[in-house]
């Protein structure tokens, strides 16, 4: 007489399922991140960071290329903390003209402008960078957007 014995193997107890948007709540009060222009330097104190933004506009990408080179060794020339320069997407102008004024039309050209764009900021610009920036001397032809942040 040989006697069997059966185990029956208990599984624990499933954890309570909760919407995936109360997880990912929770999930962020945890993980709070620091907003970009804000730098933490002690507990519980914020410095605020200045951003000068730089945006440059031009329909000839050498000429971009080569005053955005001006501006980022003007400002380092100063020991200016530089981010960029971030090449944007570029805006292209199509326009469709008829080739005659009056029979023709079936018969078109295309013609389209291509407006290349790049991006530059400047952290916490001191004085001096932001004179010597807007005494700067570039080609024609190039537009230049400056903001504070």
């Amino acid at each position: 007489m040989t006697a069997e014995v059966t185990v029956k193997k208990v599984r624990a107890p499933r954890a309570k399922a909760t919407s995936a948007k109360a997880a990912k709540a929770v999930d962020a009060s945890a993980h709070t991140p620091v907003p970009r222009a804000h730098k933490l330097t002690k507990p519980g104190k914020v410095e605020t960071t200045h951003r000068l933004r730089i945006r440059v506009r031009a329909y000839e990408h050498g000429i971009l290329d080569s005053s955005v080179k001006q501006i980022i060794d003007t400002a380092s020339r100063y020991n200016a903390e530089i981010i960029g320069p971030v090449p944007l997407p570029i805006d292209i102008k199509k326009y469709t003209v008829n080739r005659a004024a009056f029979i023709d039309k079936d018969s078109r050209e295309q013609f389209e402008m291509r407006i290349h764009k790049r991006m530059i900021d400047i952290l916490n610009p001191a004085p001096k960078v932001i004179e010597a920036l807007s005494n700067i001397d570039l080609p024609s032809g190039v537009n230049i957007d400056v903001k504070m942040m």
